[in-house]
């Protein structure tokens, strides 16, 4: 008998309002779950590009030619690669990359094309310059070296989307797609961050950042979520167990009372 009196007693599971409510909390602890295991899939994935980043930091500097090409995107593989070159300089087709800030300051970064001996024209970095003002070229940017110069940088794949876009000499984001549409020579796919040049700039700028080899918050990030599935589950349990408490109360208060009655009802014959 006790099975049924246990149905008995979570009958009121069956009802509409409890059925609507358990399947909202199977559809948010679902969610919620998926939402924890994105977060250890970016990880994962964070923690796979770091790997191969760090590979790539401290891998020798190869000549340009050998990992970059005219018109052919830069690889996920590739990216962090440490190149060298040489070639001189295209000062007066220098891009401004507006908005990049430094500690809070307002900034630019100057990519200049260096045309290399092989032909092509790489972007290069050249690095951060303080300045209110991030609209376009101005004319007192600090230039690059002149004549031949001898450079090792890192290799970066293009920015895409509408922050790329080239216009009076300026841009959002670097991307050699864009950039080679205004230049009168063909450019290398991608572009590099400047890590030394020989001989150095008589004006350097502040050198370009390195790339951040922490984990983010994805852990936590999916610990939070996998918890709030949890809580979900257990609070719905609670639930369940305070609602089948108050209906065992109340049952036992009724009894008692028809007990009372009955008693009562007795001793008056």
């Amino acid at each position: 008998m006790r099975p049924k009196a246990t149905v008995g007693r979570v009958r009121f599971l069956l009802s509409r309002r409890w059925l609507l409510f358990l399947g909202a909390v199977v559809v948010l602890a679902f969610l919620a779950f998926r939402l924890g295991q994105w977060q250890f899939d970016r990880l994962d994935e964070r923690e796979q590009r770091n790997t191969l980043t760090e590979r790539n930091l401290a891998a020798d500097p190869v000549p340009v030619e050998e990992v970059l090409a005219v018109g052919e995107p830069v690889s996920a593989d590739e990216e962090w690669r440490h190149v060298t070159a040489r070639g001189v300089y295209a000062e007066e087709q220098t891009v401004v990359v507006r908005y990049q800030t430094r500690d809070g300051k307002s900034g630019v970064d100057l990519v200049t094309p260096l045309v290399t001996r092989e032909g092509p024209a790489l972007l290069v970095n050249r690095g951060w310059l303080a300045t209110g003002n991030v609209g376009t070229t101005e004319p007192d940017l600090p230039g690059p070296p002149q004549g031949e110069v001898e450079v090792s940088a890192w290799v970066r794949a293009d920015a895409t989307g509408s922050s790329a876009q080239v216009s009076d000499g300026s841009t959002r984001a670097v991307s050699s797609v864009e950039i080679a549409g205004t230049m009168p020579f063909p450019v290398y796919g991608g572009f590099v961050e400047l890590d030394s040049e020989t001989p150095p700039a008589a004006e350097p700028l502040v050198e370009v950042e390195k790339p951040d080899l922490g984990e983010g918050p994805h852990f936590f990030y999916g610990l939070q979520w996998w918890f709030f599935a949890l809580l979900a589950v257990v609070g719905f349990g609670y639930l369940v167990w305070d609602e089948r408490r108050k209906a065992l109360r109340d049952r036992a208060v009724a009894a008692t009372r028809e007990d009372v009655s009955a008693t009562g009802g007795t001793g008056a014959g």
